[in-house]
């Protein structure tokens, strides 16, 4: 959801007039509506010179909110939409492509916890060098976590037997098809995700290599600031965060791959960062360990929409 001076353009009545209206109540962007009290706010506007226009433009952004819920679709649509079009991505790791019967499913969001260093991102760097031989990737970088040269090391692994000139060429290939936009806090997060949305609704129409896979790392750098300072603003971001990852997931058969922390609970071990709220949206969660002292890892499922909790596997990166 966007911050209001970005739909003047294409909805004039949020002009100048209406955004300051806006916020001298505190309300800045599309989100903000959310946790508003509409009754009082349209009280106010009663009380202006400029009533209706202001009714007028309250009335555009609530329609902007209901246009973004996805239409009710039956069991049928569901599944024959699964059938044509919700696959998955081979990781290229065998240990998790093998627990999940195959790779990160397209049209969902998969989460992957655990804590510092055990390997989350190396994780979404294989699986990104995997997919951009095929298809585009975008990689939300929050925390300059992204390496090109862990891109070209995985791809040396891989390709180990091609020649020099092979090499180069897939090494072209891949990168191009990797967009990297560093990403700071969760407000920049939304305005690349509503880009990317733009491009993705000219994308789904054509032909020629198109976006599969989007990466987050890592969501909890960008949410737990904002729970931090105000929590009722803070979980609106949050779960509006949620639904626009799994709304661009469903709708243009993106595969959503983030990485979330862990941090201490009360009984001594440890847990999914951002809380309660946040659990549910994600469909499938990924606990990754790594054994002290070497270079093996352990995956195991959390939650999944078709697989049981607790199953678990190994792999090496």
């Amino acid at each position: 959801m966007a911050p209001l001076i970005n739909l003047e353009t294409e909805y004039p009545i949020i002009d100048s007039s209406f955004r300051n209206f806006c916020a001298s109540h505190g309300i800045f962007s599309v989100e903000d509506f959310l946790i508003h009290d509409l009754y009082m706010l349209a009280a106010f506007a009663e009380q202006s010179m400029s009533s209706e226009r202001l009714k007028e433009g309250i009335t555009q952004v609530l329609s902007i909110i209901d246009e973004m819920h996805q239409p009710w679709l039956n069991g049928m649509e569901l599944l024959e939409d699964a059938k044509r079009n919700k696959h998955v991505l081979p990781t290229g790791i065998q240990g998790i492509d093998l627990l999940l019967g195959g790779g990160v499913r397209i049209g969902q969001l998969t989460e992957l916890v655990g804590p510092s260093s055990s390997g989350k991102t190396q994780v979404c760097l294989q699986t990104a060098s995997n997919v951009a031989s095929n298809h585009m990737v975008l990689y939300l970088d929050t925390g300059n976590s992204f390496s090109p040269e862990r891109i070209a090391y995985f791809l040396g692994k891989t390709n180990d037997l091609a020649s020099a000139q092979d090499k180069k060429s897939i090494l072209q290939k891949v990168m191009s098809n990797i967009l990297c936009h560093s990403v700071f806090d969760i407000f920049a997060m939304f305005d690349v995700l509503h880009q990317l949305e733009s491009h993705l609704r000219y994308q789904d129409g054509g032909g020629g290599c198109q976006m599969r896979l989007l990466i987050v790392d890592s969501i909890s750098l960008l949410i737990s600031p904002v729970l931090g300072s105000n929590s009722t603003q803070g979980r609106a971001l949050m779960l509006s965060a949620g639904y626009l990852l799994k709304k661009l997931a469903h709708q243009h058969n993106l595969a959503v791959l983030v990485i979330n922390h862990t941090v201490g609970s009360e009984v001594g071990s440890s847990k999914p960062a951002l809380g309660d709220c946040w659990k549910s949206i994600p469909h499938s969660r990924l606990f990754v360990s790594c054994d002290h002292g070497s270079n093996d890892y352990n995956v195991s499922i959390l939650k999944h929409p078709s697989m049981a909790s607790g199953k678990a596997a190994r792999f090496l990166i």
